[in-house]
């Protein structure tokens, strides 16, 4: 137990000085912290923007609270307006909004919420999704809804960790579609597999173009945390999920055999079905346990990131920034770290009307960086763009770095590079994998300074390829590169 405990402290203490490195935040996005009503527990799970810049809250014993004015400001609890709309449900882990109604995923089902009446209270609660597995065990976690282009609704469902409850029934028996995405499709309320080989998906969503992508978090068959690009039939390694792929309605075949130890590199073409996330977040440096994922769609009111993707991080209370590209017909991408040190884990997030970022945030008693065990905060761009890499893009011999302003000429050589990969194993995460240096030359920034590409030799596909540039300035040299870390995923050589 100490030995745990020195191990994760020693963990969040070396993050914490990763980002302590890096420039004040405050000068580009405003923390603005929100007052929640007196005796409320605001553990926000879900958050919805509704008409007219509403926001509803979910959290997470099992209520939903408007909030009229989310922006106001002083932010206090009597300036924001909240009111209870719907209450008395279990654990919810997730709303959204769609076609007029609230919809809410409690542990054993979603739930869709009406006000029939017009008084700003939920009267109607209507099993919109069931027919998932919920044995007692208390990690037995369902997430989202998200809606697809056709309406179809999709939720991510936890493993069934930890000892289940004497009463819950015959222990032998498998747990329906833990592990697994579900679709619920449109017209019908009955949940069925769709993906497998989830562990803790806490976070699911969908990008620009209408695609699903959801996160998991670092653990048995799940290295580090990923991105994946959820779609019918997709297998992401986590064997506990394998059981359901025997049932005949299942879109996931099971492999003859379950293979520990090789690398997810080496699991491509060796194990049947098995896809790689579209993006690893390398542990520690980018954080320990990924939550929601929500994309910029924002219109560049949020900075330059318009169409990228923002992930939630627990552990140490930020946010992560992902850009996807495709290759090869699938998606790969790059991370960025974003922002930190908020007041407790960010559980999940969403964009208002005017642009700013809702963080939705509660630590459930586990450990997290921060102040608080839960609450709402608020980022606000400050009108000041930092200078970032805006994003990271393989190319045939090499990479293209963009960044938000023109830089000038910097001593590209002291940039630091290597690729690692991960193994694909029942064991508790993974450490970095047959670590090698990359060999880059050739660099070349463009006549405007806002493009960077690189000849990068011993590329492997299946590893991360982890960049450390050197110190950076924009031409005019008044502002210095916020963030010099990103780590890109290559799946497939372009």
């Amino acid at each position: 137990m100490v030995k745990t405990v020195l191990s994760s402290l020693f963990t969040v203490l070396s993050a914490s000085a990763l980002f302590a490195q890096e420039q004040d935040q405050g000068e580009y996005y405003r923390t603005v912290t929100l007052e929640t009503p007196a005796g409320v527990n605001m553990e926000a799970s879900g958050l919805a923007v509704l008409p007219g810049g509403k926001l509803a809250v979910s959290i997470r014993k099992g209520e939903v609270w408007i909030i009229e004015h989310p922006t106001a400001e002083p932010p206090t609890a009597a300036n924001l307006g909240y009111k209870l709309f719907a209450s008395g449900m279990h654990e919810i882990l997730g709303l959204a909004y769609h076609e007029g109604d609230i919809y809410v995923t409690q542990r054993g089902e979603v739930t869709r919420l009406r006000d029939t009446d017009k008084d700003g209270v939920a009267d109607e609660y209507f099993a919109a999704s069931k027919g998932w597995g919920v044995s007692g065990a208390y990690h037995e976690y369902a997430y989202g809804p998200v809606f697809d282009r056709e309406g179809n609704m999709h939720n991510t469902l936890n493993c069934s960790m930890g000892k289940k409850w004497d009463g819950a029934g015959d222990e032998a028996k498998h747990t329906l579609w833990r592990g697994w995405s579900v679709i619920t499709k449109k017209g019908t309320t009955t949940a069925t597999g769709f993906a497998a080989g989830f562990r803790s998906p806490c976070g699911i969503g969908l990008n620009a173009e209408g695609d699903i992508f959801g996160t998991d978090q670092q653990g048995n068959w799940t290295p580090t945390s990923p991105i994946m690009h959820i779609r019918q039939g997709a297998y992401f390694g986590h064997a506990e999920a394998l059981e359901d792929a025997k049932r005949p309605d299942s879109p996931v075949k099971p492999p003859a055999k379950i293979l520990d130890g090789i690398t997810v590199a080496e699991a491509v073409t060796k194990v049947p079905g098995y896809c790689l996330p579209a993006v690893w977040l390398p542990y520690v440096k980018f954080g320990q346990s990924t939550t929601g994922l929500r994309c910029d769609l924002t219109d560049g009111k949020f900075g330059p990131f318009e169409k990228q993707m923002f992930v939630g991080e627990f552990v140490l209370s930020g946010v992560n920034r992902v850009f996807l590209e495709k290759v090869g017909g699938e998606y790969q991408g790059a991370c960025f770290p974003f922002v930190s040190g908020m007041q407790s884990a960010v559980l999940t997030l969403n964009f208002l009307d005017d642009g700013s970022m809702i963080v939705g945030q509660s630590n459930r008693g586990w450990n997290s960086y921060g102040s608080k065990p839960y609450g709402l905060q608020r980022l606000v761009p400050t009108g000041k763009v930092p200078l970032e890499i805006q994003k990271l893009e393989a190319l045939k011999d090499g990479f293209r770095f963009t960044f938000t302003h023109p830089v000038k000429g910097a001593d590209w050589s002291q940039t630091k590079a290597q690729s690692y990969t991960y193994l694909h194993t029942a064991k508790y995460g993974s450490p970095e994998i047959d670590p090698q240096p990359i060999e880059l030359s050739e660099w070349t920034l463009s006549d405007d300074g806002l493009s960077l590409t690189v000849k990068a030799d011993k590329r492997r596909e299946g590893y991360v390829h982890e960049f450390e540039l050197p110190e950076v300035s924009t031409k005019d040299g008044k502002q210095a590169l916020w963030h010099r870390l990103c780590a890109y995923t290559l799946n497939k050589l372009p």
